[in-house]
């Protein structure tokens, strides 16, 4: 169904309770889903948080300038990259790891030319630094680039199933949505994404699916149709 995509994938999603702060297994295993993609003709770009390092939020309540917080936020996601683009590449998988922060010898910097090139070759772009500007989420870089590549769908990767009435582990009686629309979230306050990434997808009508990652082989079964998570939609 989709040729075209973008994957978002937060740091908290990422996160071991181990030393590590990162759990390697969950990593490979998302990377042979995206190298089975890639098999299948599907240009891929994916976007990477950094909270299971550091949130800039989190550091600016305990004395951290609020400005070099979300720096410091943005840095986190170079690491993950750099854990995904590593795990890919020994996989045999061609990535380029773009970030809007130039990091000379570790990073290519942001060039939209460069991206559609790399994208047609079959590269899998792995973004990170967010959108390189303080208080814009990954989710916003997530529909950022969505929008530069002209992708079919956003897929925001998360640990729960898709989106609820009302948070399932307090609330036996909420229930999930398959499909829900911009207007629905808005009437009935759910928090899917910040208002700033919310509002860019709407006004270019993206379509979005909210999903869990750690779920096996997830990401062929959308690709495929399969109606997983929660659809959104205008």
């Amino acid at each position: 169904m989709y040729n075209k995509i973008i994957i978002k994938i937060s740091g908290e999603v990422l996160r071991n309770n181990s030393d590590t702060n990162i759990d390697i297994i969950l990593v490979k295993n998302i990377a042979h889903e995206i190298k089975e993609l890639v098999h299948m003709g599907v240009k891929i770009g994916l976007v990477i948080g950094g909270g299971n390092f550091y949130r800039g939020l989190s550091l600016s309540k305990i004395g951290i300038n609020i400005i070099s917080s979300h720096y410091v936020g943005m840095l986190s996601t170079i690491i993950n990259g750099l854990v995904f683009c590593d795990i890919l590449e020994n996989m045999n998988v061609n990535t380029k790891l773009i970030s809007n922060i130039p990091i000379k010898n570790i990073c290519s910097s942001y060039n939209y030319r460069d991206i559609i090139n790399f994208l047609e070759k079959n590269y899998v772009l792995i973004f990170v630094a967010g959108t390189g500007n303080p208080f814009f989420t990954t989710d916003s870089a997530a529909c950022l680039r969505g929008i530069e590549i002209d992708a079919n769908i956003i897929l925001k990767a998360t640990k729960v199933d898709g989106i609820f009435s009302k948070d399932p582990i307090k609330h036996s009686d909420a229930v999930m949505y398959n499909h829900i629309t911009y207007k629905d979230i808005l009437k009935n306050k759910l928090e899917v994404m910040d208002l700033t990434a919310f509002t860019l997808a709407q006004e270019h009508h993206m379509i979005i699916r909210i999903f869990n990652i750690k779920k096996s082989g997830i990401l062929k079964k959308i690709i495929t149709g399969s109606q997983e998570g929660t659809l959104i939609t205008e």
